[in-house]
């Protein structure tokens, strides 16, 4: 099963904010329970890096004056991890449990944001392709056949 499968599930996870943005800003995106992960664009909407609820957490709880009000660049991750429509999910759940990541973009070729997938999102899908393999066999073992 390929990324683009889930694909639509991941647009609906996807969140953007520009680099030049204030950190405030990313925290109110944040504060929705269904993002975890922010993904951040320059001016040509490629992605640039990420920022979590952790990253703000760790920039705010040491916040004095006008360090909150500072620029998502300063704060976000830039070593993306990322993924492509075209790569296989079964790859992409192992990067994410060897790395223990909650969530991972998915891009295009040129970096323009597409989604996020989320390690639950990734876990149904597998888990969905496998119990169909296993009726298929099961099926064809009793003589059913293929459906």
């Amino acid at each position: 099963m390929f990324v683009e499968r889930i694909l639509p599930v991941a647009r609906e996870r996807l969140v953007t904010i520009r680099d030049n943005a204030l950190l405030v800003e990313a925290a109110k995106l944040l504060g929705d329970r269904h993002a975890n992960l922010v993904v951040v664009c320059n001016e040509s909407d490629s992605m640039v890096g990420v920022v979590t609820k952790t990253d703000i957490i760790q920039r705010i709880s040491c916040c004095h004056g006008s360090s909150c009000t500072t620029a998502v660049a300063t704060v976000m991750t830039k070593d993306v991890t990322c993924c492509h429509t075209d790569d296989l999910l079964q790859s992409i759940w192992s990067i994410m449990k060897e790395r223990i990541l909650l969530n991972i973009p998915v891009v295009s070729q040129n970096l323009k944001p597409l989604g996020v997938i989320t390690a639950r999102d990734a876990l149904f899908a597998l888990l969905g392709e496998s119990e169909h393999e296993e009726s298929l066999l099961r099926d064809y073992v009793m003589g059913i056949g293929y459906r």
